[in-house]
């Protein structure tokens, strides 16, 4: 089997957007090309490598670094390391991206009025009236990609023309083989 080269594939939006439905749909797609595969989902990596951090923005920037740093180790490697956080400043984001070789930044758009109807929890709503402090995209600052290798809008495509997208950039990038490539292995 062909060693594949590992790159960091960057999810970043804001809660609900679809970051890590879509980090576990490309996930087995990978693999099926013969990838090596690793999630590191913003909420696991806090509870394991970040405890007792909190959410200022000096935490918050803690938590993104410490997700760069394992990327980075886990890419350098050739693992295809999927991170899966909300990371919502820019100059964070940017510090990991130096860190990373091959790093591929993917946006996951979506309105606050789509993420207020699909939130279960009405976490949304709550911060919309001040009942929750330090709401990402609400109380708290969201800094938008401003040039991210790829756009999904979760609000306007469904998760499978996202996952679509994904994969064509990488396949036109040549970070994994292409599908039938991959199938005649």
């Amino acid at each position: 089997m062909t060693e594949h080269q590992g790159f960091v594939l960057w999810f970043t939006g804001l809660s609900g957007s679809g970051k890590s439905t879509l980090a576990r749909m490309i996930e087995p797609e990978l693999r099926a090309r013969g990838c090596k595969v690793e999630i590191l989902d913003g909420d696991e990596v806090r509870e394991n490598l970040s405890k007792g951090l909190g959410f200022s923005k000096e935490d918050r920037d803690t938590n993104i670094r410490r997700i760069g740093y394992v990327a980075k180790l886990l890419s350098r490697n050739g693992v295809v390391t999927i991170t899966a956080a909300i990371s919502p400043y820019r100059e964070v984001r940017d510090q990991c991206r130096r860190m990373v070789r091959n790093f591929v930044e993917v946006y996951t758009h979506c309105t606050i009025e789509e993420l207020t109807r699909r939130d279960v929890k009405g976490l949304y709503e709550k911060a919309l009236r001040g009942e929750i402090k330090n709401f990402t995209g609400i109380s708290d600052p969201y800094e938008a990609p401003s040039n991210p290798e790829v756009l999904v809008d979760s609000s306007k495509e469904t998760a499978e023309q996202s996952l679509q997208r994904i994969v064509a950039f990488l396949e036109a990038k040549q970070l994994i083989p292409a599908a039938t490539a991959a199938a005649q292995r």
